[in-house]
């Protein structure tokens, strides 16, 4: 399996007793589906904001659009909402695009919209079911980030190689810097 998901190369995977094939597609122009979200690199300053909802399992702020929401709202009040913090600049990386070819949703077609966004962040109160923040180097951030999936690996690689802070080989020299995570109890 190639590391990075690439342009045109759909990736198969299984998942709940469903096959989908995924695949990226670049800027600025959604694929044919249904909107499903968006999901994003969050950057601030030299680290990248995870989240998860029981300090074990890590992943990148998102979630799915609420009736009428643009892309970019979708965006905003899910950064907002998962990691207490404000978008100050983004940037569309690109879409993923699942298809499901077998299993009771055979036909569905959907789009999620992935970014690199630059944040500010807020107090640490979440209000939903996220529960801890986590701020680490890129390199770790892309280790620590929970993959149900794992052949949708390349997908993640690819968002950290369009947002720039991380090469195809992943040779980033570690930070000395102690991580920090927020917790709410």
């Amino acid at each position: 399996m190639d590391d990075v998901a690439r342009e045109g190369r759909d990736l198969v995977v299984s998942s709940d007793g469903q096959d989908w094939r995924v695949g990226w597609y670049p800027p600025p122009d959604p694929p044919a589906g249904t909107p499903h979200g968006a999901a994003a690199v969050c950057v601030s300053g030299s680290r990248v904001v995870l989240v998860s909802s029981d300090g074990c399992r890590w992943g990148l702020p998102g979630g799915r659009a609420e009736p009428g929401e643009r892309w970019v709202d979708t965006l905003g009040r899910e950064v907002a909402e998962e990691a207490c913090a404000v978008v100050t600049s983004c940037r569309l990386l690109g879409f993923s695009r699942g298809v499901c070819m077998r299993g009771p949703q055979e036909g569905l077609v959907l789009v999620r919209s992935m970014w690199r966004v630059e944040v500010r962040l807020g107090r640490w109160a979440p209000h939903f079911e996220i529960t801890h923040r986590r701020l680490l180097p890129p390199d770790e951030a892309l280790r620590l980030v929970t993959i149900a999936e794992p052949e949708v690996g390349p997908i993640y690689r690819r968002m950290f190689v369009e947002a720039a802070i991380a090469s195809v080989n992943w040779r980033v020299r570690p930070d000395p810097t102690p991580t920090r995570i927020d917790r709410h109890t």
